[in-house]
């Protein structure tokens, strides 16, 4: 949405109170562990842009509480792959041979919108090492969230959605909806359907110190039907949608999500879907 759609007389500039009440509203408490994904300009104009939500956030969570955001790298892959935009064959190898490695500190991210991108760099976050799917966490639990972030398991047990579950934290999708629900992926890690398979993937990253083009299997994810499980399940389970702004937010546990999720995906999803 273009920030002049944003402006209008009949709603009122957002502001950190203003969003820390509604995000309350919604369910955000003290303490709790939350992995955020937004889109900021669903939200309406915000007094502050993206720190101002940051900011609301972080005082509805309260320092005992713990932020986390997606901060994927989809630059950093296999240019063999890239359909959006997709580039001349002639290119793939400088981009192989060239990318820089992945730096949590400085390599920025793609397509997760402005709120993610400054929340990567928001003093005391941190960022986990996976060089294509990482996630930058704040408060108490973002070393857990974070460390050891492995090259094979980027969505999966030991990967910060993977300890979000462990954790009983909770999914707020603040503008978006389940197709950008990150936590389905470690369903899909944890579920059986015929089809399943792993692709080839390629990364830029340090290994031992030295920047390298480094290739390895990982499962072929699939986003198409996202949407109709999260859908199903906030049907079943009764889950408010609500309202920050102008923007439609939902708001629920991780871990029911994912158990329903699993069982979803071996029920439905069959060879070629």
């Amino acid at each position: 949405m273009p920030e002049t759609d944003t402006i209008s007389d009949h709603f009122l500039p957002l502001t950190v109170d203003s969003l820390a009440e509604q995000f309350a509203t919604c369910g955000l408490a003290a303490g709790q562990t939350v992995l955020v994904h937004s889109s900021m300009s669903k939200m309406g104009w915000i007094t502050g842009g993206p720190v101002a939500v940051i900011q609301a956030l972080l005082r509805v969570l309260t320092p005992t509480g713990t932020l986390m955001m997606p901060t994927h790298t989809s630059a950093n892959t296999d240019p063999t792959h890239w359909q959006h935009p997709p580039v001349p064959e002639s290119w793939w190898p400088v981009i192989q041979q060239y990318s820089p490695a992945f730096d949590p500190a400085i390599t920025p991210t793609r397509e997760m919108g402005v709120i993610a991108e400054l929340f990567r760099t928001w003093p005391g976050a941190l960022r986990s090492a996976h060089p294509i799917g990482s996630f930058a966490a704040l408060g108490p639990n973002a070393a857990y969230l974070t460390t050891n972030h492995e090259l094979l398991d980027m969505f999966g047990e030991n990967s910060p959605i993977g300890k979000l579950y462990e954790l009983d934290g909770y999914v707020l999708l603040l503008g978006v909806n389940h197709e950008n629900n990150t936590s389905l992926h470690l369903a899909e890690f944890r579920a059986n359907w015929p089809g399943k398979h792993t692709n080839l993937e390629g990364t830029s990253m340090f290994v031992n110190g030295v920047r390298q083009w480094v290739e390895f299997d990982t499962l072929s994810l699939e986003t198409d039907d996202f949407n109709q499980i999260g859908d199903s399940y906030e049907a079943q389970n009764l889950i408010p949608r609500h309202k920050v702004g102008q923007a439609e937010v939902r708001f629920m546990r991780q871990r029911p999500l994912i158990d329903y999720a699993v069982k979803w995906m071996e029920s439905n999803r069959a060879v070629g879907t």
